[in-house]
């Protein structure tokens, strides 16, 4: 009898410790980057405070093309030599770090 009890204890004990076991969990992460669509526009579009903003703030380097956004904001890719650059401006001609 005393063998039939303790057979019994370690099987409900072995039954209980399985259940325990924490369940295995998968994360899942997902990265949207949400970016402003840009229209191209012709350099003569661009206001003169942007330009102004682009010459006094990277002397040498020459405006290649211009992008505007819905919020009236700038995207202006430049050039210094064979180096190229992407500068983002408000129409005021502040410049915005993104």
């Amino acid at each position: 009898m005393k063998k039939l009890i303790l057979s019994a204890a370690i099987v409900l004990g072995g039954l209980s410790l399985q259940a325990a076991a924490p369940a295995e969990s998968i994360s899942i992460i997902k990265s949207v980057n949400l970016q402003d669509a840009f229209t191209e526009v012709g350099l003569d579009a661009v206001p003169a405070a942007v330009k102004s903003t682009v010459e006094k703030s990277f002397p040498g380097t020459k405006l290649e093309k211009a992008y505007k956004n819905d919020k009236n904001e700038y995207k202006l890719e430049i050039s210094s030599g064979d180096k190229k650059y992407t500068v983002f401006t408000d129409a005021s001609g502040n410049i915005i770090k993104k």
